[in-house]
């Protein structure tokens, strides 16, 4: 198994590997790409960089097959070429792209989700052995604490991200698209991660490479693409370009990519939540949480990937249930038959993580979507609701939040991860609760939505309600909060109890399991 088949060094004179020629494409009532033309060399490192909704998934969903209704050309290596599905692309085009969702079959082994629909035959059966000793060839390659005959359920989100990043190397890609591959990762996973894409360069493959983390840009690309509105507005050398000149290539302004409180502290000493000894005695994610949340607090949680933050979350508001410990809402404990409904009918929700699976529903519209958890508030006579304050309603968060585009009666599956967040947000400001638990809410979101939603945060306090943020970026959840709490393989380690207290050195310690 050759894990780098351009070994020899690469190619020898730099080309452009792709080239986009005037590509056009619209959706109803949208008009995503306009007149898009640049290229990419072979063998370099290319991001694509802008908003959301700027159409840099749409130009890697034309490059790689999934659309072919659009105008212009692609040419690669210098051919004009048009796929009829992403397996096309694949086999026809030796291109492969590496999702920001993770796309996995959970019942089967890690080897049959690489090589699936590609798999290594001994007559008309397939070879297993072959199938697995390949497949953990890569994986060693890629610093992989797991193997191919694993079975995926049993791996952690980081884990089956990889999982992608194989499979596009076992298909001897010379063109590969990394669309926000980092999200689910730990630290020690992007480290890899960049280690195998510098190696991939270095032998003549070409990447293309989406994320918001603008360090990451600087750390890896050579030059980077950028996009605002559907068009295409310049393309910057990484080593002759900053972090400023960046941000306004993409949003037409100066914006800070920092979190920091933009006022002062909104808590009181009024404690609205208390947990308890919470303990989830079934799965062992977490054991003995105690905390408390103040009104008008932005509470930090912060901790390495599997540390049980986001487990103790869902228990807050209902969705997973409390086996062990006592909650606390307003001085009255929760019910042992607690659940989401209760949770909301009692002042708290949550912005989930995995935003396309539990955050909002696939089949409706974003009036639908910002409406749904507020019904009563669209009821008329009966059992009927008014489509006309519902649309009212989503009108004005969509001028509140900026969502694009702005259209009520769009589907929100189709809309940009950053705007999906918007109207996820823009559902529960529509709501009367008072305690908002926001989950790693600014994942594969834009600098300049992450400003928007910044300031939204600020908003909230101010008006007396309180939040709870899980935040994987330690520099945000120290920006964002006025407590941080930091956890570790399910356990509190440390209360910081004021912002003085905040040092990044000893919070990376308390996060994997350090004492004082």
């Amino acid at each position: 198994m050759i894990l780098f088949p351009f070994s020899s060094g690469g190619v020898c004179e730099m080309g452009n590997a792709v080239e986009f020629v005037k590509i056009n494409k619209s959706f109803p009532g949208v008009h995503v790409l306009k007149d898009i033309s640049f290229s990419v060399k072979e063998g370099e490192i290319h991001a694509l960089i802008g908003e959301n909704g700027a159409g840099k998934s749409t130009l890697l969903n034309i490059l790689h097959g999934v659309y072919g209704d659009y105008e212009g050309d692609v040419l690669l290596h210098g051919k004009k070429v048009s796929f009829k599905n992403a397996n096309d692309a694949i086999k026809n085009g030796n291109i492969s792209k590496v999702h920001q969702e993770i796309m996995v079959v959970e019942e089967l082994t890690v080897g049959q989700n690489v090589t699936m629909g590609y798999e290594p035959k001994k007559g008309p059966f397939i070879d297993f052995t072959k199938m697995h000793n390949d497949v953990d060839e890569i994986l060693e390659e890629l610093n992989c604490n797991f193997r191919s005959r694993d079975i995926v359920r049993t791996l952690t989100a980081g884990q089956k991200q990889m999982i992608a990043i194989a499979k596009a190397i076992y298909h001897h890609s010379n063109i590969i698209s990394f669309d926000e591959p980092t999200a689910a990762l730990t630290s020690k996973e992007t480290e890899a991660l960049f280690a195998v894409i510098r190696k991939l360069k270095k032998d003549g493959i070409t990447i293309l490479f989406v994320s918001h983390h603008l360090d990451e840009l600087f750390e890896l690309c050579d030059r980077a693409s950028v996009f605002r509105d559907g068009e295409f507005v310049t393309t910057l050398t990484m080593a002759e370009s900053n972090e400023d000149e960046l941000i306004h290539a993409m949003v037409g302004r100066s914006v800070s990519s920092v979190a920091s409180r933009l006022a002062p502290s909104r808590a009181t000493d009024e404690v609205v939540l208390k947990v308890d000894g919470l303990t989830d005695i079934t799965h062992n994610k977490f054991k003995d949480v105690s905390f408390e949340l103040h009104k008008g607090e932005i509470l930090g949680f912060y901790g390495l990937v599997g540390a049980g933050r986001t487990e103790v979350m869902r228990v807050l508001v209902g969705a997973d249930p409390k086996l062990q410990g006592d909650i606390y809402l307003k001085n009255i404990k929760i019910p042992t038959n607690w659940n989401s409904t209760k949770a909301l009918s009692r002042g708290i929700g949550m912005l989930s993580e995995d935003r396309k699976t539990t955050g909002f529903n696939k089949l409706a519209t974003n009036i639908q979507n910002i409406a749904i958890s507020s019904l009563e508030k669209y009821m008329t006579a009966g059992f009927f609701t008014n489509d006309a304050k519902k649309r009212k309603n989503a009108e004005h968060f969509f001028e509140e939040l900026d969502i694009n585009p702005k259209i009520p009666d769009y589907m929100t599956v189709n809309m940009s991860g950053g705007n999906q967040q918007k109207v996820i947000l823009a559902k529960w400001m529509s709501t009367d609760i008072d305690i908002i638990i926001f989950d790693e809410p600014t994942k594969g979101v834009d600098v300049a939505a992450k400003a928007e939603i910044y300031r939204l945060m600020e908003e909230l306090v101010a008006e007396g309600k309180s939040l709870i943020v899980v935040s994987s970026e330690l520099p945000e959840a120290m920006g964002l909060s006025d407590r941080l709490i930091v956890m570790s393989e399910g356990r509190i380690t440390k209360v910081l109890e004021n912002r003085e207290e905040f040092d990044q050195d000893a919070i990376l310690n308390y996060a994997i399991g350090g004492d004082e």
